[in-house]
């Protein structure tokens, strides 16, 4: 009888770990997200067990091991990655009013979820662009011969860049966007190369009259801590949101879904849920300079001094650039894309 209750408190007490605990694989590796999980544990008393790395090895790891797979939730940058992992059948269906009802319909699906925002824009010096050459400059204008030898921006491999460019391709279709691809390579400074912040950097310098780079990563220069020089850099150019007499500005987003063999389903869904309330989405913005996906939260000064009042387009759904990603890489290596 006493060895029953041993094996029986111990069955319970697997149980009960099992249970205050959710397993999450993510490609973010900003400290600060650890202490918004820490928040999550405080208020909830369930553990989070973080696996940090890129987003093919650990699809490759979730799919080698099935079933067998610990992970509950994979959180990915890219609405294109999110697609290639639904595509991969690594995600399951997940219902949830609260995010349902808090995230727009061209921010999610049934098997992932869009938590922050992230707008692709460009950036010019007005040392040696005035604003008058600059105001209602949309991305399609990136190809006209006036910026010749004058754009900075990342190689075809970067992953927003792709998304960019599947979003111009559900906008405009193939044949303009092929058009509009030869004339931007043609207008490129210099073979793209670096990341994000060189594009900056590259436009502060005077080397290149307008950069292509996503609005964190100049909030990120501005806050200082990648040095005093990205700091001076960052001062001396001025964002442009493009296309704002028009469809809007290009947003994509990071994002979660439950995989399809999580063990933890319903602690998975307590996190996700808690991603989108207001003091995540505000922590979120405040540490990372992202936009948060809720309307009339308080962000960063420095997402503010950015903007936070341009026109988004609201239409076009991000589900697009995952599946016109292949098709958008193959035009810009056609079009001589390094």
């Amino acid at each position: 009888m006493y060895a029953f209750i041993i094996f029986v408190s111990v069955f319970f007490s697997f149980f009960q770990i099992k249970a205050d605990e959710v397993n999450l694989f993510t490609t973010r590796h900003y400290e600060s997200d650890i202490k918004l999980f820490d928040k999550f544990t405080n208020k909830s008393g369930i553990k989070v067990n973080i696996i940090t790395g890129k987003s093919k090895p650990l699809e490759k790891r979730i799919l080698e091991e099935g079933k067998d797979c610990n992970a509950d939730l994979l959180f990915l940058a890219d609405a294109g990655r999110l697609v290639s992992a639904e595509k991969k059948g690594l995600f399951q269906k997940t219902e949830s009013n609260l995010l349902e009802s808090s995230i727009p319909d061209q921010f999610r699906n049934k098997y992932w979820f869009g938590l922050t925002k992230r707008a692709r824009i460009l950036y010019y010096n007005p040392k040696f662009t005035s604003f008058d050459e600059i105001i209602n400059l949309r991305y399609e204008d990136l190809a006209n011969k006036k910026w010749s030898k004058n754009v900075a921006i990342r190689q075809s491999n970067n992953v927003y860049n792709q998304s960019l460019v599947s979003y111009l391709l559900e906008i405009n279709g193939e044949k303009k966007t092929k058009e509009w691809l030869k004339g931007l390579v043609e207008n490129f400074f210099r073979n793209p190369q670096g990341n994000d912040r060189s594009q900056i950097l590259a436009v502060a310098a005077g080397e290149a009259k307008i950069a292509v780079a996503n609005t964190y990563y100049y909030a990120l220069m501005l806050s200082g801590k990648k040095g005093k020089e990205q700091q001076n850099a960052a001062k001396k150019v001025k964002p442009i949101f493009p296309n704002q007499d028009g469809r809007g500005t290009h947003m994509n987003i990071s994002g979660a879904g439950i995989l399809k063999y999580s063990p933890n389903k319903k602690n998975a869904l307590k996190l996700l849920e808690f991603l989108i309330s207001e003091e995540a989405q505000s922590h979120l913005s405040k540490n990372t300079y992202e936009y948060p996906m809720l309307k009339n939260v308080n962000v960063s000064k420095l997402v503010k001094k950015i903007g936070i009042d341009f026109k988004e387009d609201t239409t076009t759904n991000v589900s697009v650039y995952g599946t016109l990603q292949k098709d958008a890489f193959k035009l810009m290596k056609e079009a001589g894309w390094n």
